[in-house]
């Protein structure tokens, strides 16, 4: 490819990934497997390698996944002591003989592994001062960490206190994984089918999301676990990783009694090897073999790379699959009009359960795989509730078996389908009238995380069927006889729903942008538009470039936003819900003071405090945190580790670069800012 190939390339790779990983790590709701990920990420880093220049400075490449909340986090965030770096993927046994040897090249001296099991959780790191644990924070995006140490308090298997007289430091932090037993896992997911709550994809997706509950009472019913397996001890006279996790054993702490020191690398992939097949009779789930270095002294002289250790990999266990046979294809059209094809499949085991449908993705993936009716087909279940095809079996093809064609009108309206190129799938048009994506508009407005109201899929389906509702507005304006003829509804299920109407009248405005089903648009991303435009009518009036400059927000989802307002019924939508009383605007705090009125500051790098607290002091002293360092900016704030490409714009653009001290006496002269903790719980300096 040439040049500008592969800029587009890169910036659709890197717009892309970072969508992903707001699904994975924000909103718990993957849309592909860490596979189809990881594969996506070595791309970028390749074409990065081969085109440095059109690196991006804040690429995903350079650093890990978050989990922060940036709005209205209801947990105290906190500075990591020491960063929770991520690890190197691997699903090769060639690349990890190219670890070993990178490894060897790097060391003279004699040393050997240690292979522990890669629980398929959510990162934790743990704080005990004389015995007794003082704080949990959670990975966050490696500096900062939310504060979850009332959850953690409720998994039995983490101790409040440690052994008396076990010996361990004074104090220390060690790391490990949070996770969700199949058992817990399967319970949680039965309940909220009977609540008619979506279902959680996997274990990984439902510890992550317990984890960040508001009530500890209710994460202690979750059934969570945890494993340790990384201790941070300065001071701690030890040589070796694993003597080290024996120890902390003996303070009463959870480690794996399944990891296993490997004197050379042959060994290691025997363990591999054999835990590939041992893992499935395994009570959590598991989804690869941690590989370290095992000597102290040898991890210190190899270090780190900007975003993973080089004396440690993680061997990823490639997903289960079954051969079985497709019997049909059908198209469904979701919400926002994606037409996904769904392959019928023969009954298999798989994974423990029985699989009869697999997703098809798109066309091009249709294509590539050459599926066909009647076909032998390889399906894995690498964690998705639906499982997909990876490969045809053409061995067994029937002689005169016919190339499946991918419809051209929408199987459920008959409109002319469009195609999408940067999403590979064809979308149906017709939003407005399209029964399923009116239906589904109806229970994304109706949703938990959105306006939470009290209705079901069968009542809503009913309601669109009879026409009873059409617009979203409509559900403010039933009435009780129409609610009465629904299935099994009652007066208490009317009581109950009315109830949920005004309940929602009083959901902040970011959930209600949410809920309105704008293409693109998440929870994560709802809530950073609401903050930066503060209310509906400005983000309806946003040009192209004002939407461009808020952070995390690609050329998609721009075109979904402004596409959306210039739809004349969506506005009418707005006002008649407006007119309903829902909230279209954010509530509006009096700043502290004005000192930084008519000021741009743009941050870089890390500051005694985390960077959103930053931020908010930024916004509470009338000042604009900006999004890029450009000619309009006033200071570019600089702390610790600030990026140099940010640093070398401002030199040539003469904007003035501040540490951290000076900003505060810009900011507050005379007065030395303090820590407080405000009503939402986000940490803050006011």
């Amino acid at each position: 490819m040439d040049k500008n190939e592969a800029k587009r390339r890169i910036d659709a790779l890197t717009e892309e990934i970072n969508a992903h990983n707001r699904h994975y790590y924000l909103e718990n709701s993957p849309t592909i497997s860490d596979y189809e990920f990881d594969l996506l990420l070595k791309e970028l880093i390749q074409l990065e390698e081969l085109y440095p220049e059109f690196k991006n400075p804040d690429s995903p490449t350079s650093k890990v996944g978050s989990d922060l909340e940036t709005e209205n986090a209801p947990f105290s965030q906190y500075a990591h002591k020491h960063p929770m770096l991520s690890l190197a993927n691997t699903y090769s046994i060639e690349e990890l003989r190219d670890f070993d040897a990178r490894v060897r090249k790097g060391t003279d001296s004699p040393f050997t592994y240690n292979c522990e099991l890669k629980f398929d959780g959510t990162g934790i790191n743990l704080l005990y001062r004389g015995g007794i644990l003082v704080r949990a924070l959670t990975r966050g995006d490696g500096s900062v960490g939310d504060d979850v140490t009332r959850n953690i308090k409720t998994i039995k298997s983490v101790p409040l206190q440690l052994k008396e007289d076990s010996g361990y430091p004074a104090e220390f932090e060690i790391r490990g994984e949070v996770f969700m037993p199949f058992a817990s896992f399967d319970k949680l997911n039965i309940q909220r089918e009977l609540d008619e709550e979506p279902l959680f994809a996997n274990p990984r997706n439902a510890t992550a999301g317990s984890l960040k509950m508001l009530s500890s009472k209710a994460v202690s019913e979750r059934g969570l676990d945890c494993v340790l397996y990384h201790l941070i001890a300065p001071g701690y006279e030890n040589s070796l990783h694993s003597k080290s996790l024996e120890d902390a054993a003996s303070w009463g702490l959870p480690i794996s009694s399944l990891s296993r020191r490997c004197s050379d690398i042959e060994e290691v992939i025997q363990y591999i090897q054999e835990w590939d097949t041992r893992r499935h009779s395994l009570p959590y789930p598991t989804d690869g073999v941690v590989v370290k270095v095992d000597q102290y002294a040898i991890q210190t002289a190899l270090g780190f790379t900007a975003k993973t250790p080089k004396w440690a990999v993680a061997y990823k266990f490639k997903p289960e699959e079954a051969l079985t046979k497709i019997e049909s294809i059908d198209y469904q059209v979701g919400r926002t009009g994606a037409v996904t094809p769904v392959a019928n499949l023969s009954p298999v085991q798989l994974s423990g359960t029985t699989v009869k449908r697999a997703t098809l993705h798109n066309a091009d993936q249709m294509e590539i795989l050459d599926i066909r009716v009647g076909d032998s087909v390889y399906v894995e279940k690498g964690g998705e509730i639906i499982p997909k095809i990876t490969r045809v079996e053409l061995s067994r093809r029937e002689s005169g078996s016919v190339p499946e064609t991918f419809p051209k009108v929408c199987p459920a309206c008959g409109a002319s389908l469009v195609r999408d190129p940067e999403q590979s799938k064809f979308f149906c048009p017709n939003s407005d009238f399209c029964p399923p994506q009116i239906e589904g508009k109806f229970l994304h407005f109706a949703s938990r995380k959105a306006m939470d109201i009290n209705i079901g899929e069968v009542a809503v389906h009913q309601l669109c069927e009879r026409e009873y509702v059409r617009e979203l507005q409509d559900l403010y304006n039933l009435d009780d006889l129409q609610l009465l003829s629904l299935d099994k509804w009652k007066g208490k299920s009317v009581e109950n729903f009315r109830a949920s109407l005004e309940k929602s009248k009083s959901v902040p405005f970011h959930r209600v942008l949410y809920a309105l089903g704008i293409r693109n648009i998440g929870e994560t991303t709802a809530k950073t538009l609401a903050s930066r435009f503060k209310n509906i009518d400005a983000l309806a009036a946003a040009s192209r470039e004002e939407l461009l400059e808020v952070a995390d927000i690609g050329g998609i989802i721009v075109d979904s936003i402004r596409g959306w307002f210039e739809e004349p019924r969506h506005l009418k939508t707005i006002e008649e819900l407006r007119k309903a009383g829902l909230q279209f605007s954010l509530e509006e705090k009096a700043p502290v003071s004005d000192t930084l009125k008519g000021m741009t500051i743009m941050i870089t790098g890390n500051y005694s405090i985390p960077r959103e607290t930053m931020k908010y002091y930024i916004e509470a002293h009338s000042g604009k945190v900006g999004s890029s360092v450009t000619a309009s900016t006033t200071y570019l704030l600089a702390g610790s580790k600030a990026g140099a490409s940010k640093l070398e714009k401002a030199r040539k653009l003469g904007i003035p670069v501040i540490s951290e001290e000076e900003f505060y006496r810009i900011a507050a002269p005379g007065e030395e800012p303090k820590e407080t903790q405000p009503q939402d719980g986000q940490m803050s300096l006011f």
